[in-house]
């Protein structure tokens, strides 16, 4: 399994946009900033429905309710206001130079040094002993320098295997310039389903997107004074076995953002054998990792490297419980480079953090490939 996982960030690092047209004439636009706008696009007519095996897909609007018990933080609001007209979702639009980008980044990121995933680093932590209708977790956002041929990644993930063959999801923060076209921070989701397919976003077709507010891929601001939390949630909808990505918040709403059909999976009818998170990078093709977290190595402080905090799962029954009461298993395949520790604690700044993870490291030349 740790093979296939490795495979899998592989393919996460190396996926390229294959939709590069805007077919649909959008009913409004936003743009965020010089290199971003999102096209609010017909429901019915969104990339995401493209997919050869949604052709007889029905859009579910809004997911069977899975409660969570609710928890104090300071997560992250949205700063650029979106509002797409009742019937169209937002849409991020694929620009000449951001497909030129996306088209080169195979090519001049992925190391060809080995089949498996080489200068991929991880550090985190999962649980195979599922089945698993979900996983939530505070999610800390941080603003790193990093190289245009390397990225760092902090995401929550479910997958299910057999015989080599993986369906996976995935969602949190990314920096990933090579990707994007610049060095922000930027809010994610990832899919691989049936025959090792798999995309990015709205980036292709896999994911149905719901929201008129939320898109699921935008720049995040970060504050440089309070720590910044993204509360992403990814559980399988119990009716009709869909699975969906919701943004938590303490005191306002749920965002319900949309859902990868079940139709795109193969391995997780009745769930996912494994839940995890973790930091993730990828090196530049010279060897050369970037930091990972807030790119310092956890002490056993809470303050001195990034977090992972109140990570819940859903068992099969759909039941809550923390990650803590299933077996785990600690994942650090580069010790001298990056790291990771287990504590307790109440409160952060505001942030009821409970059971975390502090992980993080510098990255640099001695990592390994």
């Amino acid at each position: 399994m740790a093979l296939v996982i490795m495979n899998v960030l592989l393919l996460l690092f190396s996926v390229v946009l294959v939709r590069s047209d805007q077919t649909t004439t959008p009913l409004k636009s936003f743009k965020i900033s010089g290199n971003v706008t999102y096209d609010c696009i017909n429901i019915y007519k969104q990339p995401g429905l493209d997919h050869p095996l949604l052709k007889n897909h029905t859009i579910q609007m809004k997911p069977s309710r899975t409660e969570l018990n609710s928890q104090t933080g300071n997560s992250i609001t949205q700063k650029n206001k979106i509002k797409c007209p009742d019937g169209t979702i937002p849409v991020l639009r694929n620009t000449k130079d951001f497909l030129t980008s996306a088209n080169l980044f195979p090519e001049n990121y992925v190391h060809p040094q080995s089949v498996d995933s080489p200068g991929t680093h991880i550090a985190g932590v999962r649980s195979h002993a599922g089945p698993y209708r979900g996983i939530q977790a505070w999610v800390y956002g941080v603003d790193l320098k990093i190289e245009k041929d390397q990225a760092s990644y902090s995401q929550i993930y479910l997958g299910s295997g057999v015989n080599n063959k993986i369906n996976y999801i995935s969602a949190g923060f990314m920096i990933n310039p090579g990707y994007f076209g610049d060095g922000r921070v930027w809010s994610y989701g990832f899919w691989k389903g049936k025959d090792g397919k798999g995309c990015y976003n709205t980036a292709c077709s896999g994911f149905v997107q719901v929201s008129q507010t939320i898109p699921i891929v935008q720049p995040i601001d970060i504050s440089p004074t309070e720590p910044s939390f993204l509360r992403p949630f990814i559980h399988q909808d119990k009716n009709t076995g869909n699975w969906w990505l919701t943004y938590l918040g303490p005191d306002k709403p749920n965002g319900d953002l949309g859902y990868w059909p079940k139709e795109l999976f193969d391995h997780f009818d009745n769930g996912a054998n494994m839940v995890g998170v973790g930091g993730v990078v990828k090196a530049s093709p010279s060897g050369s990792s970037p930091p990972m977290g807030n790119g310092k190595f956890p002490d056993g402080g809470r303050r001195t490297s990034a977090i992972f905090a109140n990570i819940d799962v859903l068992n099969s029954n759909y039941e809550q419980s923390k990650i803590s009461s299933f077996p785990i298993e600690i994942l650090v395949d580069s010790p001298q480079c990056y790291g990771l520790r287990v504590g307790t604690v109440k409160w952060y700044r505001r942030t009821r953090l409970g059971y975390f993870f502090n992980y993080g490291g510098p990255g640099g030349n001695s990592c390994g490939v």
